[in-house]
């Protein structure tokens, strides 16, 4: 009986604490509820923007990859500078330059300006061309890597074979499936020379040799090699 008893104790005891959690509960409610729907609500509009903007940029994304898909078969033909600003008439083209003003910010705006930095670069315009290289940012790894490369060589042309070097091993490296490694290698090794950094150009000529056999930079690196000896 006393065991019994003492479990009845402990159950009332129990009781009697959520009964008073429960009053307590709903004094603090009647007490804040004015603040408690206010917070609730900014939360409710906070989710609601999240969603609209999350929709808002997918939605600018597939404009912008419609019109990059129109543009592109200009730019294929190596009508860069028409790929750049567009075709007028009916329909009328947008441009590169155009995309990637109206939709830098999405993902196939930024694949704009890898085009758009490649039609400058195929022109001549190396400045026009960095700019763009260097805007890139982008989760593309295919087209970070050009866009290292293309920061790469323009710096070569300016002369600064030091950071050419590091941006055209830096490209090599980072995507294991890119079909350029083996001439972003080739690069880096060839500006590694032009500042006397030996070691690190044979050692770039060697990862070709050894590894990329099939590839037009291996049938060149021979005679680098032959220079560094």
């Amino acid at each position: 009986m006393l065991g019994q008893k003492k479990k009845l104790l402990r159950k009332e005891i129990k009781q009697d604490k959520l009964v008073e959690l429960y009053y307590k509960s709903q004094d603090f409610f009647r007490e804040n509820q004015k603040r408690i729907f206010i917070y609730l609500g900014s939360i409710i509009v906070i989710i609601g923007l999240v969603y609209f903007y999350i929709n808002y940029r997918a939605s600018k994304n597939e404009e912008a990859g419609l019109l990059l898909s129109k543009i592109m078969k200009i730019y294929d033909v190596g009508s860069y500078l028409e790929a750049i600003e567009g075709r007028q008439g009916n329909p009328r083209i947008k441009g590169l330059k155009e995309i990637v003003n109206e939709y830098g910010s999405t993902e196939n705006g930024e694949t704009a300006k890898i085009y758009l930095a490649n039609s400058y670069s195929l022109l001549g315009q190396y400045d026009k061309a960095f700019k763009y290289y260097e805007d890139y940012n982008g989760n593309n790894d295919l087209l970070k890597s050009t866009a290292l490369a293309g920061q790469a060589a323009y710096y070569s042309v300016k002369g600064d074979y030091e950071k050419a070097a590091k941006l055209y091993k830096q490209a090599a490296f980072l995507s294991e499936i890119n079909p350029n490694i083996p001439d972003y290698l080739l690069q880096a090794g060839i500006n590694f020379m032009k500042i006397n950094k030996k070691d690190e150009a044979k050692t770039l000529f060697q990862i070709i040799k050894d590894d990329y056999k099939a590839s037009n930079a291996h049938a060149q690196v021979d005679r680098y090699f032959l220079e560094l000896n």
